[in-house]
């Protein structure tokens, strides 16, 4: 029995969110879900969450799990929420301590941001399965983006997070701490290494005029066609080509507010003593 896979597409931040689910368990995970943010209000919503669960109880599901594929910086995670609404637990890769270290340091969390991963349900291995009802998913370590990115392959699909985008895009940068394209180019070989007709269903798509957002492309339609690293791309022609766009890349808008949530498993900072969560902006910094 194949996973039936449900996509759901945020157009503010170009985000990909999906409900993975058993047909004959009614089984479910939720891999990399939005909370809405506007940065210019400082202000959550949850238009994008409510559509998952209006999905989630019309068709009866189960949540089993929640899973990140990385801690995101260009959107906040709603995973806390949905555990909240629907159970299950938060699943991330064993690499968020050290990223978590890294921003506990820049932002000066201090104790309010333990840098041992405790604030998610489960850290996955590398090589690590668990079950979605019936279905069984593999965990793959892909660093390169950033050090905890890892992708699950459920099936004859493969969640990706950022390691690719779109063909006609390209991959994920690489000039996030942690970040190192050589380990990216190793990630995406791993992920060529799948069946031809695997589906790697990616956790953005910026397309340009003329195409329609797309969530997923075949290993085949990768390895043949993406611009910045295909089948035959170098370690050393893709470790340059990545050096070189990364220079002119600006820092993710939602990077500082999404990265505080998403360290604590989607949960807002701690309220202060008038009760409100307040966010840390660190003056030239990055």
């Amino acid at each position: 029995m194949q996973a039936r896979i449900s996509p759901f597409h945020d157009p503010e931040t170009g985000t990909y969110s999906y409900v993975v689910s058993d047909p004959a368990t009614r089984r479910a995970a939720i891999v990399d879900p939005v909370l809405d943010y506007d940065p210019r209000g400082a202000r959550t919503s949850t238009a994008g969450v409510d559509a998952i669960t209006r999905f989630v109880q019309a068709e009866g599901l189960q949540l089993d799990w929640l899973l990140e594929t990385h801690a995101h910086a260009d959107h906040l995670s709603a995973a806390a929420l949905l555990k909240e609404r629907h159970g299950g637990r938060v699943g991330i890769g064993a690499g968020v301590r050290s990223v978590q270290a890294t921003f506990r340091e820049l932002l000066d969390l201090g104790a309010s941001l333990p840098a041992d991963g405790s604030q998610f349900d489960h850290l996955f291995a590398d090589g690590e399965t668990f079950r979605i009802g019936d279905l069984e998913a593999r965990v793959l370590a892909t660093p390169g983006h950033t050090s905890d990115s890892i992708t699950y392959v459920i099936g004859a699909a493969a969640f990706i997070g950022d390691t690719l985008f779109a063909p006609d895009y390209g991959t994920a940068r690489c000039d996030f701490p942690g970040g190192d394209a050589r380990e990216l180019h190793a990630s995406v070989r791993k992920l060529y290494a799948l069946p031809a007709q695997t589906l790697l269903y990616q956790c953005h798509d910026y397309p340009p005029p003329g195409r329609e957002a797309r969530p997923a492309w075949t290993v085949r339609e990768q390895s043949e066609r993406n611009v910045m690293l295909n089948g035959a791309t170098s370690v050393e022609a893709f470790a340059a080509a990545r050096r070189a766009r990364d220079a002119t890349l600006a820092v993710p808008t939602l990077l500082l507010p999404a990265i505080q949530v998403n360290l604590r498993a989607g949960r807002l900072p701690p309220p202060a003593a008038n009760g409100r969560s307040y966010l840390k902006i660190p003056i030239n910094a990055l």
